[in-house]
């Protein structure tokens, strides 16, 4: 009797296997072997994971024309919360099912959220390098919020946003949150929804983006929404970068429409060295790292590990995004 075919599963954006001993242990105990390829531009990528029985994704573009050629793949798994990198409707067309790890780092997002609140509230960064250069206290300085009695804005009250909700109330915020797919905010978060993204510009002190990048978000704030913000208001972004207009947010910024920003997510990443948001003061800027903890990194090894066998098992993953699928597909690797 012949061996079972061992399956075969591509990381993409990697060209050290050696990076992913969870995965490929895991997989290799289920009886997958896991392959690794950096291949960006869509011939390659095509060349890559033709043959792939899964794909483990962190950053590559998966296009229509990318999907269009994966003939036995069972499961694109997006290592992350976000599926901006996947055409989603083009993978579900030919019966492939796309899986996210929605919750994966909720909490690491939502405090790092809040970091970047706190440190443009009290000016961590320009107190910092005032004390470094051998200046001392000052008073003479731009308005400082007291929190407590301040509004929060939360744009997207999903999973993340609910979470950063939930952390500000015991420090004094009001909440307010801007969610067209809600009707009701979920009690515990004390989150007051508005019907307009003006409403949430006019009332915020804070405004946190925690929205996912889709075509109707792109570049949702911009000039005009930063004309409409107060003037003494911050934005906090740990989304994705192209939710927000950087360059609208660099003249807001230079024109004193808003009084600073706390960024996480950039249009363009890594940004140049050049990019005018890493000259302000009033600007605090992390590497697109407000996921990271020790603890969030090991679930997401393991956790897309099991996504893939769920789906090389025949089974719906529990990340499961097209889940649509199911009423077209008893079981996956079933197509019709």
């Amino acid at each position: 009797m012949s061996e079972a075919r061992r399956f075969t599963v591509v990381h993409t954006d990697t060209v050290d296997i050696g990076e992913y001993p969870v995965e490929q242990d895991l997989l290799a105990e289920f009886g997958a072997d896991l392959v690794a390829t950096n291949a960006q531009d869509e011939e390659s990528l095509i060349e890559a994971t033709r043959g792939a029985d899964a794909i483990l994704v962190i950053k590559a573009q998966f296009t229509r024309r990318v999907i269009e050629q994966l003939k036995c793949c069972r499961a694109i798994v997006r290592k992350g919360v976000g599926y901006d990198t996947i055409d989603v409707p083009a993978a579900t067309e030919h019966g492939i099912p796309v899986c996210t790890l929605p919750d994966i780092w909720t909490d690491e997002v939502a405090n790092h959220a809040l970091a970047l609140l706190l440190a443009c509230n009290r000016r961590l960064l320009s107190l910092d390098r005032g004390m470094r250069t051998g200046g001392w206290r000052s008073f003479k300085q731009a308005h400082t919020g007291q929190l407590s009695g301040e509004t929060l804005g939360i744009l997207g009250l999903g999973r993340i946003g609910s979470a950063l909700a939930r952390r500000v109330l015991p420090i004094g915020l009001q909440v307010v949150a801007y969610d067209p797919y809600l009707t009701l905010a979920p009690q515990d978060t004390g989150a007051r929804l508005v019907s307009t993204l003006d409403e949430l510009l006019d009332a915020s002190d804070y405004i946190s983006v925690h929205a996912p990048l889709e075509p109707d978000t792109f570049h949702m704030i911009g000039e005009p929404q930063f004309r409409r913000m107060k003037p003494t208001a911050y934005l906090i972004n740990t989304a994705r970068g192209p939710i927000v207009d950087q360059a609208a947010l660099v003249k807001a910024l230079q024109e004193g429409w808003i009084a600073g920003a706390g960024i996480d997510a950039f249009e363009q990443e890594p940004p140049a060295r050049s990019d005018p948001l890493l000259a302000f003061e009033n600007v605090v800027v992390t590497p697109h790292n407000a996921f990271y903890s020790d603890a969030a990194v090991a679930r997401m090894h393991r956790r897309s590990a099991h996504e893939v066998i769920e789906a090389l098992s025949g089974r719906w993953p529990p990340g499961l995004l097209n889940s649509e699928l199911r009423a077209r597909q008893p079981t996956i690797g079933s197509r019709q």
